[in-house]
């Protein structure tokens, strides 16, 4: 069985299984925001969503039309996590929490963009040990650490 299913792609290649995907009124606007903010890759085409490219990842953003906007929140990896806040700031997004020394080692702060999306940004500390992320499941909910701490190896 697993053969069969790693013989049979679900997504196109280079692509995770997971993409998200913003809806975003002025999509062309806030795919600028992004590319400026956080050195990402993409290009816009009216009518198709736009593919960022940022690091190993990529988003899709789209115009709003016969669908609404649909906002996300998402957790950004950088180099330098307050030079990503004071940036963002000067592109319009609204300050959460400034950037701060989690417990589980990482610099993070949260801002909204001016299309209403969550960002928490961080800058991976040194405290975080070998899987990233030493938080209590109470802080990631639904025991995902309880299930990264009974099988360390998956990711």
């Amino acid at each position: 069985m697993a053969a069969s299913a790693q013989a049979r792609r679900t997504a196109p290649p280079g692509w995770p299984v997971v993409t998200p995907r913003i809806v975003a009124r002025d999509a062309r606007a806030l795919v600028a925001f992004i590319c400026d903010l956080f050195g990402a890759r993409a290009a816009y085409e009216p009518d198709t969503p736009a593919i960022v490219s940022l690091g190993d990842s990529k988003l899709m953003v789209s115009d709003a039309g016969a669908r609404g906007p649909a906002n996300a929140f998402l957790y950004v990896y950088v180099g330098d996590a307050d030079a990503a806040y004071r940036h963002a700031l000067e592109l319009g997004a609204t300050s959460i929490e400034p950037p701060f020394d989690t417990p589980y080692g990482d610099r993070r702060c949260m801002f909204d963009d001016p299309w209403g999306n969550t960002w928490q940004v961080a800058t991976y500390g040194e405290g975080a040990g070998e899987t990233g992320v030493t938080a209590s499941a109470s802080d990631v909910g639904s025991g995902v650490e309880a299930q990264r701490q009974a099988s360390p190896q998956a990711t």
